[in-house]
């Protein structure tokens, strides 16, 4: 009986010190926490090729969907649908391939859906003028998709929209260009719909590079009282010699009465160890702080971007009207370089991300070792954040992820690689289960 205790008491101890070293290895800096990495599909080519962003939305029965800037029947993109199988497999099906015409090109930001189940997205390029559309996809009885295009832009009003698009309450559609508008440095537009089905476009703003230039790769977001929030990759101030008209800000918009709007400069990054090159769209706290990623800065030497850092996670505050910058981690070559993608929040609070380049592996790349990484960032008691490593790209066709990653309601997570899969293939979409 006592021999029985002893063992008891023994294996108890035993278990407490297994959590703990699990739990020390977890939390330790840039800790190795690997989760169980599957391939759902490979591109080809004909299917699609070299995802850039996330897969952007699941349906309501748990399908996903998401668009490649090339390939499909054309080479100029497609707009895709991945569905689960039974047995753990999943199906893509093409919805559109665009033809690089007057009904778009290269559609590199994620689709959204509207209420009644169409979807909407942008194209870099093509339309009526050759400066990029917003479109939308309507499905049909029959299970096939038409494409229509509600906007073409035309230089003065936007050209070379490489961000998505997102509703407001009243079902207006909201998104930047990169170039175009009154001194060519981007804008901010509004696109409303009409009783005869077309849309009315407003430009809310254009870019002077004092305040911004170049919101590229990012999608706007509301605030609870209607404010639009977003990144320019460039301008601003700071000296960054890999760029040019600064090193990037985050910027507010604020609409006023007469549906005019103000456009307010949170943050100028200086290019220093505070981050620059901003490219990814911003995620909201519960409490009311920005988060969001740059592409350098942060200290540090990472060749290719005049060794000013590897880039970092951010967060911004507001206190009395102002914003103060907090850095959240500044990335080490070894756990990847490079994050393109937005940071999103899983319930317990905890971030995950996404980095483009090294973080070890075996593949070799223009700024080093490794194809980038699946990060995740977790609170810590000191009030601080701890990096764990979750996936290394790095096979032989490599990963480079740009976009987001996203989550189902099992924590499980999602995402795009432009050159992971087998060799010969053009991208895949993997999961992540945790």
């Amino acid at each position: 009986m006592k021999r029985n205790q002893l063992w008891a008491a023994v294996s108890k101890s035993l278990a407490v010190v297994t959590v703990m070293l699990i739990m020390a290895s977890i939390l330790a800096p840039g800790a190795w926490a690997a989760g169980k990495y599957k391939l759902l599909t490979q591109f080809n080519g004909t299917n699609g090729a070299d995802p850039q962003d996330a897969l952007f939305v699941f349906d309501a029965i748990g399908n996903l969907y998401g668009t490649t800037p090339v390939g499909g029947v054309s080479g100029n993109g497609t707009v895709f649908e991945l569905s689960p199988n039974s047995d753990g497999s999943w199906t893509e099906t093409v919805l559109y391939s665009f033809t690089g015409g007057s009904d778009g090109l290269q559609p590199y930001a994620g689709v959204i859906f509207d209420t009644v189940g169409n979807l909407y997205g942008t194209t870099a390029w093509g339309g009526d003028y050759g400066k990029g559309t917003v479109f939308k996809l309507t499905p049909n009885s029959d299970g096939a998709w038409t494409e229509s295009v509600i906007h073409s832009f035309m230089g003065h009003d936007g050209h070379e929209p490489i961000g998505g698009v997102i509703f407001d309450a009243t079902g207006n559609l909201y998104g930047t260009t990169s170039t175009g508008g009154t001194s060519g440095n981007g804008v901010v537009y509004e696109l409303t719909p009409n009783s005869d089905g077309t849309w009315s476009d407003n430009t809310l703003y254009s870019f002077t590079v004092k305040d911004g230039s170049e919101p590229n790769r990012i999608s706007l977001i509301f605030d609870t009282a209607g404010n639009l929030y977003g990144e320019a990759a460039m301008g601003g101030k700071g000296n960054c010699e890999w760029i040019r008209h600064g090193c990037g800000t985050v910027f507010e918009l604020t609409p006023k009465s007469g549906g005019t709007w103000k456009e307010t400069v949170l943050y100028r990054f200086a290019g220093g160890k505070d981050g620059a090159t901003p490219e990814s769209t911003l995620t909201f706290d519960e409490a009311g702080n920005l988060y969001g990623t740059t592409l350098f800065g942060g200290g540090g030497a990472c060749g290719g971007n005049g060794g000013k850092g590897c880039g970092t996670v951010f967060e911004l505050t507001p206190t009395n009207g102002k914003w103060t910058e907090k850095v959240l981690l500044r990335f080490p070559a070894k756990n990847g370089t490079n994050s393109w993608g937005r940071v999103v929040f899983d319930a317990a609070g905890n971030l995950y991300g996404t980095t483009n380049s090294r973080g070890g592996g075996s593949c070799q790349n223009w700024l080093g070792k490794g194809c980038g990484t699946v990060f995740e960032l977790v609170p810590n008691s000191s009030g601080g954040w701890t990096e764990q490593v979750l996936h290394r790209f790095g096979g032989a066709a490599g990963g480079h992820p740009y976009g987001e990653v996203v989550l189902d309601g099992q924590g499980n997570i999602f995402g795009t690689a432009s050159g992971e899969g087998t060799p010969g293939s053009s991208g895949a979409v993997f999961e992540i289960t945790l």
